[in-house]
């Protein structure tokens, strides 16, 4: 286990609280006796249900605020390399822009219908997807081979499914955008040639692996609902192997099981090859230790509430990674305005305090949780400059971006990991509330 650096995350009803409230309550010190005042408002354990899920899947409100958003973006652009005031690039979206809602009805370039998700196969998916342009409702070796190539050119989809939902189609748009192509978030053919060439995989879209000692191994835990007895545990680590392999691949453990029938994903060794998305994979055990003093590419962060995404971005001002997000919900919403990141800490352990949650009895008693890949705040916690506000990982990769959070901003726990890893302490972001815009 990794050295274990305290952080204090204290349960309130969404991420946020009187940014002028003492915090002398959450000061604690980590193992090598330094104090640290980072507070985490983190939610509770509670998931949504599939149906609160599949509800959110294609709601198409974030266009409002990427259209707001790309268009700040255009012009500032427009206003770097001297273009005449209204000159526009191809990134615009016109005033109808094709969305992935109704992409099944525009297929075109001589592309035949896709296929569903029982086609979905490793020869399927490393095949030349046919059913172009993607979007809408549908499933299938295609959806999954585009989320692959996103993923690989970290505009992540977030969790790799093989189901077209609102965060493949933001994906596409940001792409779309940042390579001043058509806008539309619907995987086209020229979109998809343009992924494939910067992804580099050829028709090894999902390859085959053959696992490693680390990426089988525990402990596995079963976790109790009850928060006292989840603080017992040495660590809340994953609940089995199918779990983590998830994880590692980035994907849905339902997608891998497709990939590979007839295996059974929670009795596979450390030998045993399976196909697998050719993603690079995420291994929480080789995250720097504790409190981890930052470097990397990114010099700026733009966090958009409306749109639930979050983008790094580099000196110039283009998109490093694109990710998803789940942030504040309307009751406790995020914050608009500038900050800046002030430490980063990997493997936190999460402070629960019955007396700042809502709707919780404030006499019950204080626990600290363990760390781990289930913590509330995932595997690592990027404290912000406002108190109680952070970026951090998740428990539950697959409500990233579908629902409203209690927590701060959410990333999957590997999208997490790879921006910890690459940002600098003191590090400025950017909430942007673009319905102002």
């Amino acid at each position: 286990m990794r050295a274990l650096v305290l952080i204090t995350a204290a349960l309130f009803a969404a991420c946020g609280g009187d940014g002028d409230a003492d915090d002398s309550n959450t000061r604690a010190a980590d193992p090598a006796g330094e104090v640290q005042s980072a507070s985490a408002f983190a939610s509770d354990m509670s998931r949504p249900t599939a149906e609160e899920l599949e509800s959110g899947r294609l709601d198409s409100a974030w266009r409002r605020w990427a259209d707001a958003d790309a268009s700040e973006r255009r012009a500032a652009r427009g206003a770097a390399s001297g273009a005449r005031p209204g000159q526009t690039d191809n990134s615009t979206s016109g005033s109808s822009p094709a969305t992935g809602r109704d992409a099944a009805s525009r297929r075109s370039d001589g592309d035949t219908a896709s296929a569903g998700w029982d086609d979905i196969s490793p020869e399927a998916v490393n095949a030349r997807a046919t059913g172009l342009p993607l979007g809408g409702d549908i499933a299938g070796p295609d959806v999954v081979r585009l989320q692959v190539l996103l993923d690989r050119v970290r505009f992540r989809p977030g969790i790799i499914d093989g189901r077209w939902g609102k965060n493949t189609e933001k994906a596409v748009y940001w792409f779309q955008n940042e390579r001043d192509l058509e806008a539309t978030g619907s995987a086209d053919r020229q979109t998809m040639d343009r992924l494939e060439r910067e992804a580099g995989l050829g028709d090894g879209v999902v390859v085959a692996h053959t696992l490693t000692a680390a990426d089988v191994e525990g402990p596995f835990v079963s976790l109790p609902e009850d928060i006292y007895e989840r603080a017992e545990k040495d660590c809340l680590c994953y609940e089995s192997l199918r779990e983590k392999l998830g994880e590692v691949f980035h994907t849905s453990p339902e997608l891998l099981e497709q990939l590979n029938p007839g295996v059974d994903l929670r009795a596979v060794s450390a030998g045993d090859r399976l196909h697998v998305p050719a993603v690079e994979p995420f291994d929480p055990d080789a995250l720097p230790d504790g409190k981890y003093e930052g470097g990397g590419p990114v010099a700026r962060i733009v966090i958009s509430d409306g749109g639930h995404y979050l983008h790094a971005l580099d000196g110039d001002g283009s998109i490093l990674y694109h990710f998803p997000t789940t942030l504040g919900s309307d009751y406790a919403p995020s914050p608009s305005g500038e900050f800046s990141v002030t430490s980063i800490t990997f493997d936190p352990t999460w402070h629960y305090q019955p007396d700042l949650l809502t709707g919780v009895d404030p006499s019950r008693e204080d626990a600290v949780l363990p760390p781990g890949p289930n913590n509330a705040v995932g595997i690592v916690w990027m404290q912000l400059s406002r108190p109680h506000y952070g970026i951090h990982g998740t428990a539950a990769p697959e409500t990233i971006g579908y629902v409203t959070s209690h927590g701060c901003v959410r990333l999957t726990n590997w999208d997490a990991g790879l921006l910890g890893q690459n940002l600098p302490a003191g590090t400025e972001v950017q909430f942007r509330d673009v319905s102002d815009a």
